[in-house]
């Protein structure tokens, strides 16, 4: 791979594992920009989900409706019942735009679309173009444009493509009072994160209890007695597995995949679909990102579904979307204020209530009963390093997993 292409899979880290894990907490982000284009080179897989329409919050999202930008927190999209206004900045107290900008948005359109349009109507001198493809394909576009690319914002899914952009160089420093309304471990001074997202296991309520689940997930292969199901070929589930990998180490990774394939534990083709099969009660458990038992539950509020967490492993990574000032951006200053947007208090509500993420300002909760932030306990990670897939593709393929 040359030093002109990034070909990680938006969504990874990695780090060592000690035994104390509880003080291991949320050290995981800030080292994210330190790996190059060339450093974060992992080459195989079928990880690119936000190819055709972020995968790592996909298969659902926002509501109808629009927002009403004559009130000073204008909600986008449906909304939830029962749901307040939020906390935080509205847009109304935020600088106007104006001017021409263009997005490279490796977050898809159908998951963000309906924020980026109501951004866009509310400023008539504002003239946004938003070009969506994958995080990973726009880090090699901006980086092989150079200097003449149109790019002044990059929206990524993940912090391995913000952090592959910042230190090929092209990216620029975000002001203190954009980046500072994010807490200091999702942001680095090159780029903010804008929502997050956590790894769970998702199970079945009418056949277990939350303590009848392992805190390790190292341990459900053996010891959890019912039907397991995931879905290796899932871009977020390789990031797990990779995870796994930096963490545990090659040799106990293979031996847990070679225990799930052997326990027969059933494989779809997206991890959406594995919760709506826990929910219908095909299985009883699994490993998916947090949002996508929300969303069965927004579809049916009594399914019998619910999210369990491990504690300080691979199955407890946290990963961020965000976004970057490129360093070619024509108007730094509107760019900088555009990236100001998705932290208001409409975006992060949006974020919330239609994608059903985990706001990053502190005055927006997340949908759902879900802890806050603070009480998840997550591995010390580089989640940069989750971009390397290829020696992760490799241990799958040699324990026998259909990908």
């Amino acid at each position: 791979m040359t030093g002109h292409e990034f070909n990680g899979r938006d969504e990874r880290d990695g780090g060592g594992r000690d035994d104390g894990r509880n003080v291991r907490r949320r050290r995981f982000l800030a080292a994210a920009g330190s790996v190059g284009v060339a450093g974060i080179a992992g080459c195989s897989g079928s990880g690119d989900e936000d190819a055709s329409g972020d995968g790592e919050a996909g298969d659902g999202g926002g509501g109808g409706g629009g927002g009403d930008p004559e009130s000073a927190v204008g909600q986008i999209g449906s909304g939830r019942e029962g749901r307040g206004a939020p906390g935080g900045t509205p847009m109304a107290e935020m600088p106007d735009l104006s001017g021409e900008l263009t997005v490279y948005s490796g977050r898809g359109e159908f998951l963000v679309g309906e924020l980026v349009s109501y951004i866009d109507d509310l400023y008539d001198d504002f003239d946004l173009t938003v070009r969506y493809a994958g995080s990973t394909d726009l880090v090699n576009q901006i980086v092989n444009e150079g200097q003449g690319s149109p790019a002044d914002v990059f929206y990524s899914v993940n912090a391995g493509s913000l952090g592959a952009l910042a230190d090929a160089g092209r990216t620029q420093a975000l002001p203190a009072d954009v980046a500072e309304k994010v807490r200091s471990e999702f942001r680095t001074e090159q780029w903010v994160g804008t929502s997050g997202r956590a790894r769970t296991v998702p199970y079945n309520t009418d056949e277990f209890d939350e303590s009848d689940l392992p805190d390790d997930v190292m341990a459900y292969p053996e010891e959890f007695p019912g039907d397991l199901g995931w879905a290796p070929s899932y871009g977020s589930a390789q990031a797990f597995i990779t995870a796994m990998r930096l963490i545990e180490g090659e040799d106990a990774t293979l031996e847990w995949l070679e225990a799930m394939v052997e326990r027969g534990a059933t494989t779809y083709p997206d991890e959406f679909r594995t919760c709506q099969e826990i929910a219908d009660g095909a299985i009883d458990a699994a490993f998916t990102n947090h949002y996508y038992i929300q969303r069965v539950l927004d579809g049916n509020p009594n399914a019998p579904i619910a999210t369990a967490f491990t504690e300080g492993d691979a199955g407890a990574v946290f990963n961020v979307a965000g976004a970057a000032v490129v360093d070619t951006a024509s108007d730094a200053d509107l760019a900088s204020n555009f990236v100001r947007h998705l932290l208001s208090a409409e975006a992060q509500d949006y974020f919330a209530r239609s994608t059903f993420e985990y706001p990053l300002i502190p005055d927006v909760e997340p949908i759902g009963d879900l802890p806050t932030i603070d009480e998840l306990d997550v591995p010390d990670i580089d989640l940069a390093e989750l971009s390397n897939l290829e020696p992760t593709i490799d241990l799958m393929r040699e324990a026998g997993v259909q990908i």
